[in-house]
């Protein structure tokens, strides 16, 4: 096999120093589901006049762990990329979370505890489950969590591109999860 120069001299550092071991990663994660698993109906939104919210708007618990030491607050996004037909839907703003947190608690972020809740696409400013039409196949809800180095003063009421906004050039690493949902 015939291997470049910068392969060979990227698979040499790494022999030498190591690969991050994935206790050293930021990671997010469910007890309620794997990564790319299917979300349980539960989490899907609750809401009477709307037919493809048929869940208990629950919010799944959430865990993390080695989050960067310069860490002074992180944030939490929940995007569907293919709702609103590949226009998107964001389901969670949430930031301002303490850097000393390891997780939510279940429907701890439908109950908008312990953090600062941002606008979503459905207007409300907590957990929104997912509510895909039938027919249009399992949305992909991404959960990004964003250690930033901002202390936890942002107002409230953000949207997910006014987050950013805020963010940039204070995020120090990310962690994502992705649950799966269709009807």
């Amino acid at each position: 096999m015939n291997r470049t120069p910068g392969i060979i001299a990227f698979t040499a550092l790494f022999a030498c120093i190591g690969a991050p071991s994935a206790s050293e990663l930021f990671i997010l994660q469910s007890p309620a589901f794997a990564d790319n698993a299917l979300l349980n109906r539960t989490y899907a939104g609750n809401d009477a006049k709307n037919a493809n919210c048929p869940g208990k708007n629950s919010s799944p618990p959430l865990v993390w762990s080695n989050v960067p030491p310069q860490t002074q607050s992180l944030a939490l996004i929940v995007h569907d990329p293919e709702g609103n037909k590949g226009l998107g839907v964001t389901h969670l703003v949430a930031y301002n979370i303490p850097a000393s947190t390891t997780g939510f608690a279940p429907d701890a972020l439908r109950d908008g505890k312990g953090f600062t809740g941002g606008n979503n696409t459905p207007g409300t400013h907590a957990w929104y489950g997912p509510c895909p039409p039938p027919g249009s196949g399992a949305h992909h809800y991404t959960f990004t969590l964003v250690a930033t180095s901002l202390p936890p003063t942002l107002p409230a009421g953000l949207t997910r591109e006014a987050l950013f906004e805020q963010l940039k050039g204070h995020q120090l690493a990310a962690a994502g999860l992705i649950g799966r949902f269709g009807q």
